[in-house]
């Protein structure tokens, strides 16, 4: 009995993630270390990325907590889009930022990953730690494996990411575990406005109207 209630908690938590979400529009999504703060540089571009996006139209979705998460939605927050957070329950460094008009709360790790996924039209990754390369990595999987329809994947954050970067390339690639066309499947800058330009592009190619891509430009 006690797993038969699980499943109806399951399914209580992704119908209601549904039925906030389905209606907001696409967003893109912030990834990032929640032990980054305001005096982090990544932090500064996380917040002026997320200020961007939600001057564009576009709605911003971060995991909800402190650091590069915070930042993405105190940049997005009452500045035109919406400011989303989808918080879980940790045994640290979770706790819901006041940047958000959308706030959901998950039990479920599965379940938040793929309210992520499901409304993006991009990922910007900033420098993270396991969580944030476990959500990077299943992204490059799922569009990898077409599985989703591929869209941008940012690695924000050049001299952070080389190394794992240099890993790809020298030992995964040299052992024949992936293909040369893999790298293309992601795009590093460590300019916020060449992000911007990489996300908005793809927003603008999913817009279902003139109306609404005049709309866009005009914010930009």
């Amino acid at each position: 009995m006690r797993e038969a209630w699980r499943v109806q908690r399951i399914n209580a938590e992704l119908v209601n993630g549904i039925e906030k979400l389905v209606d907001l529009g696409p967003s893109v999504t912030l990834y990032g270390s929640a032990r980054l703060g305001e005096q982090s540089q990544y932090y500064q571009a996380a917040m002026a990325l997320g200020e961007k996006l939600s001057q564009a139209g576009i709605n911003v979705l971060t995991g909800g907590g402190p650091g590069i998460m915070e930042a993405g939605n105190r940049g997005a927050y009452q500045n035109g889009a919406h400011s989303i957070g989808l918080n879980i329950a940790l045994p640290m460094e979770q706790e819901a930022n006041a940047a958000q008009d959308i706030s959901l709360h998950f039990r479920y790790f599965f379940l938040r990953k793929l309210m992520f996924v499901k409304y993006a039209v991009g990922f910007v990754i900033f420098p993270g730690g396991f969580g944030t390369l476990d959500e990077l990595f299943e992204a490059l999987t799922l569009i990898q494996t077409e599985k989703i329809t591929p869209f941008p994947v940012v690695l924000y954050g050049s001299e952070y990411w080389q190394g794992l970067i240099d890993w790809l390339r020298n030992t995964m690639l040299a052992e024949g575990c992936i293909s040369e066309s893999d790298f293309d499947l992601f795009h590093i800058t460590d300019d916020v406005d060449d992000a911007f330009h990489v996300l908005r592009c793809r927003y603008l190619e999913l817009v279902p109207s003139l109306a609404d891509k005049q709309r866009v430009k005009e914010n930009l």
